[in-house]
């Protein structure tokens, strides 16, 4: 598969849309685990406001369970000089429902205008679920000028606020994994996003925001109206562009002994079972054995290893997973003399899905980054969101009872 093909790969992900170069596989990097070693339990925008204040900046154990962790008002951090907030937020209600009949996950795109009358940098994103209980996620994706009409069409083409928008926004035919077109995201533990002064993405005149919401049917249909805020400064200012890059690694947990004749612990089964609810296109799974070389041998753990065609810098990394998550890490160079870790969560909260400010790495062309996940069966015994449910073959897939392997990093290039 030539370079060029694997960067553009569709890749549907969680939250999850998403997403390369080089080799993936099974490794037992994170190690063994059990249940007794660790206990693991555009439409309309509202009102803008502007202010500026500048005198401000932006400033271990894990517990996994599918409860949303009690919804609390993001604190604002104060704006920089020159800075404002564009308020955006879905016209009417949207009350979930299973796009085609079967399974308990809704992905909702909506399409929202901040009336970007000129360019302007985006420095911070504040994400506010309206109904945080079946809210499982949600991804802000920026819409250039150019692909307006295409919105328009997709967001009037059903009847209800926006359109079904499992992977990506439905608006590119192919996902770019090395810059993709995020400029935010909410999970369950996050607050308002801000980028270091000095950095921030480009937003140019007249584009406008998706917001695509994951809604878990698990925890109910309540009516949703969620919110964003974009927090922007003038975009003739002198600033460094920041890049999101995806780094997604396969899913291959196969049932456990016990369970082993179950209807979904054959994979052919499972994923034909992915496709019936998130529709025949739902083939992650597979796609990614492109991505990372081949074909993995099943099992808890999994990983992929991307090499770098160009230089960048990280700034910022993030990890996710979802319910049956043990561990995960991100590695820049690993098995070398300049190994670094730049992520490590040896216990998986999915309530504690934010991104992590790092030390800037430095990475040159030939270089590598490594994701790493470990998955168990065992949770499923554990958490109220399984119950009924018995072991199946688990792949990459949309869903909340699903499971992804994903390092987001934000990253500049020269």
């Amino acid at each position: 598969m030539s370079d060029l093909r694997a960067t553009r790969s569709l890749i549907a992900l969680c939250a999850t849309a998403v997403l390369l170069l080089t080799s993936c596989g099974g490794t037992n990097a994170l190690g063994d685990d059990s249940p007794t070693a660790a206990t693991q339990s555009p439409t309309e925008t509202t009102k803008t406001t502007e202010t500026t204040d500048p005198g401000a900046e932006a400033s271990e154990t894990h517990t996994a369970h599918d409860e949303h962790a009690d919804a609390k008002p993001a604190k604002e951090v104060k704006l920089r000089a020159g800075e404002r907030r564009a308020s955006l937020a879905m016209p009417a209600a949207y009350t979930p429902s299973a796009p085609f009949g079967k399974g308990t996950d809704d992905y909702r795109c909506f399409l929202l205008d901040p009336e970007l009358a000129q360019d302007e940098w985006l420095t911070g994103t504040t994400v506010q679920p309206g109904s945080p209980e079946v809210v499982h996620h949600v991804i802000l994706f920026q819409v250039p000028p150019e692909q307006i009409a295409a919105a328009k069409a997709k967001d009037a083409s059903e009847d209800a606020q926006g359109w079904t928008c499992f992977g990506g926004t439905g608006l590119d035919a192919f996902q770019n994994v090395d810059d993709a077109s995020w400029i935010g995201a909410w999970a369950p533990g996050g607050r308002e996003s801000v980028r270091k002064p000095g950095y921030g993405v480009k937003l140019r005149a007249g584009s406008a925001i998706v917001m695509q919401v994951h809604y878990n049917l698990l925890a109910g249909t309540s009516p949703d109206i969620s919110a964003a805020q974009l927090r922007l400064a003038p975009g003739d200012r002198d600033m460094e562009q920041l890049h999101t890059m995806l780094m997604p690694a396969p899913v291959e947990l196969p049932c456990r002994a016990a369970y082993t004749d179950g209807p979904l612990c054959d994979r052919d089964a499972a994923m034909l079972d992915v496709m019936a609810r998130f529709g025949a296109e739902s083939g992650t799974a597979n796609a990614l054995y492109l991505l990372c070389g081949g074909k993995p041998k099943p099992g808890q753990v999994q990983s992929c290893t991307r090499t770098l065609r160009e230089p960048m810098t990280i700034h910022a990394v993030a990890g996710h997973m979802h319910l049956l998550g043990r561990k995960i890490k991100i590695e820049t160079n690993p098995g070398t003399p300049e190994a670094r870790t730049v992520l490590d969560i040896p216990v998986w909260d999915f309530d504690d899905q934010g991104a992590r400010d790092i030390e800037p790495v430095a990475l040159a062309a030939g270089d590598t980054v490594k994701v790493t996940c470990k998955h168990v069966q065992w949770l499923r015994d554990e958490l109220p969101s399984f119950e009924g449910q018995p072991d199946r073959y688990v792949v990459w897939g949309e869903g909340s009872t699903d499971e992804m392997c994903l390092g987001t990093l934000q990253i500049t290039r020269p």
